[in-house]
């Protein structure tokens, strides 16, 4: 790669890729309700807003990735870019949650492809391995600042009416900011080598892309629906894709080919486990956000710019507890991620049982912060885990795919769990019907915990000394 002139202003180009996917999560958390009023949307339509964007950037990660390596990381990075920025623009301009929701999955892809290029080109540009350490420490607070913006955001946006509905505003948002990175792009990085052997799996990635679309949209317009024929016949045909996705695999691999998934990475035990430890995590993680902004605004009558406030001292003890996580992992190991899953336990234990119908907010926003504090200690450090026992050679690959099971899970997440919250507050008539459809949801959740703590119980203690650094990436 050819030398940068500034590799540190490089890299504040390159951190604007996970900036603007993560605001794009929490920032439609906090406007769901105010979405869902503007565009008369049924709840299956409003959860896809969040699952269609999670599903397209799954679907398309490992694609996103190789194509730097076919094309160039700058070229990719670009046009990735280009095509979150028009995306962005398409969702802000829908008419109807249909609209939205396609707009939204398109905007996903387009994010697979920017963001998988940022973290491959702060590999390419800081070879010095504490210079890198430095770089994805980075990496993680621009996540978390991420975080804390889209949450602030999303609520402010989301009560104002200028010229335009403030929810469309969110969206519009990453326009002048989609521009100035562009022009940053262009001048401040410089192109990578390209692969020309590199060839594209287009038909795994085709099969994967409608096996998965058809199992989350299944599950989440199914409930609505009353289980009709299409529910079962969408739910077969993803099961069979799947299975299809995965002989396709098998295929190229003994092909010598290039595979969209090394399938053999399924082979080594713990990296099985972790990767079940990944899905269960990230189901009850953002399905949680999402009840928890649905409950404060349409349960207890939040205002949406409070809301988004209430979430702040979440997003700070997430980030104080990591860092100080970082610290303790190649001491304690899993036994950290242990202690904040506890921690997470007791925050929802407590709101089952300490919640009432007419309680101040504030007490949400405290129970919101401690459930921060046990995060801050798990979600950034499951990369780790997954990784502990995976050769040198093949980190990439299986980063690939431990960025595509967490996307997969969180938007499963929001189609299963978000699925049996909505469907208790279908249930319960009267006016206080949104605690007990929080409890429901919070039990899920529960159950959640006590798998992933299971899956982390089976797994050696050992944390890898060469992946410490890496905590930042996921």
């Amino acid at each position: 790669m050819e030398q940068m002139n500034n590799k540190w202003l490089a890299l504040v180009v390159i951190l604007t890729a996970p900036l603007l996917y993560v605001i794009d999560i929490f920032i439609i958390n906090i406007a769901i309700p105010t979405i869902k009023t503007n565009l008369h949307a049924t709840d299956g339509e409003i959860q896809l807003v969040i699952a269609a964007y999670l599903l397209g950037s799954a679907c398309f990660l490992m694609i996103g990735g190789r194509a730097g390596d076919f094309l160039g990381k700058k070229k990719v990075f670009f046009w990735g870019m280009l095509a979150f920025t028009i995306t962005s623009c398409s969702c802000g301009l829908s008419q109807n949650a249909t609209q939205l929701n396609i707009a939204r999955f398109f905007q996903g892809v387009s994010s697979a492809f920017m963001v998988t290029q940022s973290i491959s080109l702060i590999q390419l540009l800081f070879t010095d391995s504490k210079e890198r350490a430095v770089a994805i420490g980075w990496y993680g607070i621009t996540l978390s600042i991420a975080a804390i913006i889209g949450q602030v955001l999303g609520g402010y946006l989301a009560a104002i009416h200028f010229v335009i509905a403030g929810w469309r505003l969110i969206f519009f948002i990453n326009l002048p900011v989609g521009i100035l990175s562009l022009l940053a792009i262009h001048f401040y990085l410089a192109e990578t080598p390209t692969l020309q052997r590199i060839k594209f799996d287009y038909k795994g990635g085709f099969v994967l892309t409608i096996g998965l679309a058809c199992l989350i949209y299944a599950l989440t317009e199914g409930r609505e629906s009353g289980f009709p024929a299409w529910f079962y016949l969408l739910l077969l045909s993803s099961v069979l894709l799947l299975i299809y996705f995965v002989a396709i695999q098998k295929r190229k691999l003994a092909n010598r080919q290039n595979p969209l998934i090394d399938v053999l990475l399924f082979k080594v035990m713990d990296f099985r486990v972790g990767l079940l430890a990944v899905l269960f995590h990230f189901m009850f993680h953002t399905a949680y956000l999402l009840m928890m902004a649905v409950y404060l605004q349409s349960g207890l009558g939040v205002d949406a710019v409070t809301c988004g406030m209430y979430f702040v001292p979440h997003a700070i003890m997430f980030m104080i507890s990591s860092m100080i996580a970082g610290k303790l992992l190649p001491r304690y190991g899993k036994r950290v991620l242990q202690l904040g899953l506890g921690i997470i336990l007791l925050s929802f234990l407590l709101q089952i049982f300490f919640f009432r119908d007419y309680d101040m907010p504030f007490i949400s926003m405290l129970f919101l912060s401690l459930y921060g504090l046990g995060n801050g200690l798990v979600l950034p450090f499951l990369l780790n885990v997954v990784l502990n026992n995976i050769n040198e050679k093949d980190a990439g690959a299986a980063s690939g795919i431990f960025s595509t099971f967490q996307q997969t899970a969180s938007a499963l997440g929001i189609s299963v769990i978000g699925g049996i919250f909505y469907a208790v507050l279908e249930t319960h008539t009267n006016t206080n019907n949104y605690l007990p459809a929080l409890q429901t949801g919070l039990v899920a959740g529960i159950v959640c915990i006590v798998i992933v703590w299971r899956m982390l119980s089976i797994l050696p203690n050992a944390v890898n000394a060469k992946q410490e650094a890496a905590h930042g990436i996921d």
